[in-house]
């Protein structure tokens, strides 16, 4: 059975147990290999259960973990937001340096990735805004270049990637895009996403000061702006469109 088809890899269920992951391009293979260092360390750390892969073939690249059982969330309550704000806690208090150590790139790797990422989003996403909200998507942008890079971080946190079973977060998955970062990129949907019963839980359970929820609200805003390069990269005018109306729905709501 193949799961809901992902950005940068295949995946498919083996034998009802096993989760097997292929690259969909090239560049993905270092990003797989990545994981497989990186989450047998990271995984005791954590008060949930993650996928921890290990190579199952070279040529061509396989990578594969149990499954992780559950299925995503959809109605966040109170006791699901405390669950999830623990694990970040846990997650993001993780020694960066021994992150380093087992495999993560170095935060010059992240702000290299950043620098890339405007440069695209100011000549690709920028003139298909209408001109009265660019000084607002500019100061967004900001964002990339002036937020911290000293965080072990998921990079990818939505309700796709949280799952429950039996009344209770089962677990977290998907650690592709995990890196040296912002803590803040994964308190976005948590505290912008989510009905207030869980924002609330979750800011309590994590302990979320007001910088923080400042610049979580900026990486929510900036969220829309990866769907339009991605519809761009798969010539997909639909998810263009659709990550466009995004963008300019975040830029107009209430700080």
């Amino acid at each position: 059975m193949e799961f809901a088809q992902g950005w940068d890899s295949r995946a498919v269920l083996v034998a009802g147990r096993w989760v097997e992951r292929r690259p969909r391009r090239p560049e993905v293979a270092e990003q797989l290999r990545r994981e497989t260092r990186v989450m047998p360390w990271l995984a005791p750390l954590l008060p949930l259960p993650v996928p921890v892969p290990h190579l199952s073939s070279e040529t061509p690249l396989v990578v594969r973990h149990d499954l992780v059982p559950g299925r995503p969330i959809e109605s966040p309550g109170a006791e699901y937001g405390r669950a999830l704000g623990e694990f970040l806690r846990a997650l993001h208090d993780s020694p960066a340096a021994e992150a380093i150590r087992h495999g993560l790139p170095p935060a010059t790797r992240t702000r290299a990735d950043r620098a890339a990422a405007g440069d695209r989003f100011r000549a690709d996403v920028m003139p298909l805004l209408p001109a009265r909200h660019r000084d607002s998507a500019a100061a967004v942008l900001a964002v990339l270049a002036d937020s911290p890079a000293d965080t072990v971080v998921h990079g990818d946190l939505g309700p796709e990637h949280v799952l429950v079973d039996g009344g209770r977060v089962s677990g977290v998955i998907d650690f592709g895009d995990v890196h040296l970062g912002d803590a803040a990129i994964d308190l976005a949907w948590p505290l912008y996403g989510t009905p207030p019963e869980f924002a609330a839980a979750i800011a309590a359970a994590y302990r979320v000061t007001d910088e923080l929820r400042g610049r979580a609200l900026l990486w929510h805003r900036l969220g829309p702006w990866y769907e339009v390069t991605h519809g761009m990269d798969i010539g997909d005018p639909e998810v263009v469109r659709a990550g466009v109306i995004g963008v300019l729905d975040r830029l107009a709501e209430p700080s």
